[in-house]
């Protein structure tokens, strides 16, 4: 415990002596566009401050009594490895000038790593992600999109930086900004204001930006977005109940929701699974063998747990057929040593996305199709720890979507182990 300790101590260790201040009063507008302040190494030594919330962060994330030492274990090796990665990200990771991570490639990878160090006990008060936020400010539009000038990417950036603004919204500071953007990312869904009726494929689904074919990567971030505000208006409501509709057609589940060709000739292996879009014949970016003797789409798992995820966020419960055969899917298909139909492609997606989503169940366990019993946070944790870096980032070789990029591939792994603390409270 004692190694645990001063890792998440060295994790926490350029907090700004001005951290836990409270924030500034509420604007309604953001400060104008300008170069980010420069936040030296001499601004930001540790102290006695950042000792009481990293202990605080341990202590929350600890049980009281252990029930075993096995349980206590994975506890502290979770400590420990988020120590590592979150130390990575604000000494190595970061662009010194403008506080941006990997800027080059989105804003979203900015917003992402943000996301990742306050979900794992960073104060939105330090001075690293206050430098970040203010980085991130500089994208907000006129229209309320958060994205880069002339970027495909508005759907996929704004629904990351609204969370990463919501996560670190003390004092209401940006109300404003999680306000237009929610309408903005509501504005892009495609429905009725595009002309389109619920019997489209393109109903419901959102998609890279305005005019771009839906895809559920892109629904299931903006449903993020949304179950990320506490506030579920009618609005919120209306557009989660969208989303159930073109969700639903990339299930390889026929039925009266999915008339799809590709779900009715789906193989035994694929049933209950998901692809990637709907739209159209359908799209599947499972490997090689994307399609089956019959014309089937292969279903692969970072997809289906987004899609799982998504319906629980819009609402169906567990016993719904939908969720059912989805879960089907996933006891057929536990595996952590890959994307499962994709191989090591989009793996680090994968882990994330597998962590909210079983999060989201609120079961500490998870039964494979033979009955065994897998620990999922436990497996998760030892997988995540065994593939860290020396320099506590992560990596995946298998270079698509960006994954070659340490900070992205570093957000997700803190994300996935952001999710392996506490299972949500049943609702009695």
């Amino acid at each position: 415990m004692k190694l645990a300790v001063l890792l998440v101590l060295f994790a926490f260790s350029s907090v700004a002596t001005g951290c836990g201040q409270t924030q500034q009063s509420p604007t309604a507008d953001l400060p104008q566009s300008g170069p980010a302040e420069r936040v030296t190494d001499a601004e930001t030594k540790p102290s006695e401050m950042l000792t009481e919330v990293a202990g605080k962060a341990m202590a929350q994330s600890a049980p009281a009594k252990p029930a075993t030492d096995d349980d206590a274990k994975p506890r502290e090796v979770l400590n420990g490895v988020v120590g590592k990665g979150v130390a990575f990200l604000l000494e190595k990771g970061r662009d010194r000038e403008d506080g941006s991570f990997s800027k080059q490639l989105s804003p979203a990878v900015t917003a992402l790593c943000v996301s990742a160090m306050v979900r794992n006990g960073l104060p939105a008060g330090h001075a690293k992600v206050q430098q970040a936020l203010k980085w991130l400010e500089g994208h907000v539009k006129p229209d309320g999109g958060i994205y880069a000038t002339g970027s495909n990417l508005k759907n996929y950036e704004t629904s990351v930086t609204l969370i990463a603004f919501n996560q670190c919204n003390v004092d209401g500071k940006y109300d404003l900004q999680i306000e237009n953007a929610t309408n903005f990312l509501k504005g892009i869904q495609w429905d009725e204001g595009e002309q389109y009726a619920e019997d489209h494929k393109f109903y419901g689904g959102t998609g890279y930006g305005k005019h771009k074919r839906p895809d559920l990567s892109n629904t299931s971030f903006f449903l993020d977005a949304l179950q990320e505000l506490s506030d579920d208006t009618q609005s919120n409501s209306d557009a989660k109940r969208k989303a159930l509709v073109f969700i639903s057609r990339c299930q390889n589940l026929p039925s009266g929701l999915n008339t799809a060709e590709f779900a009715a000739v789906a193989s035994d292996d694929d049933a209950g699974g998901m692809i990637y879009s709907a739209a159209g014949k359908g799209e599947t970016k499972a490997a090689a063998t994307s399609e089956t003797p019959k014309g089937g789409l292969r279903s692969y798992a970072s997809m289906t747990y987004a899609g799982l995820k998504s319906y629980l966020y819009a609402g169906l419960e567990k016993d719904d057929f939908r969720v059912k055969a989805a879960m089907d899917w996933i006891r057929r298909n536990y595996d952590l040593e890959q994307n499962p139909g994709m191989g090591k492609q989009g793996l680090y997606y994968y882990y994330h996305v597998f962590a909210r989503t079983l999060h989201t169940l609120g079961e500490p366990t998870i039964a494979d199709s033979e009955g065994q019993s897998h620990d999922w946070r436990a497996d998760l944790i030892k997988k995540l720890a065994s593939e860290q870096k020396e320099d506590g980032s992560w990596i995946n070789e298998a270079d698509r979507w960006y994954e070659g990029d340490p900070n992205l591939v570093t957000a997700y792994s803190l994300l996935a182990l952001s999710y392996c603390r506490d299972l949500p409270k049943k609702s009695e």
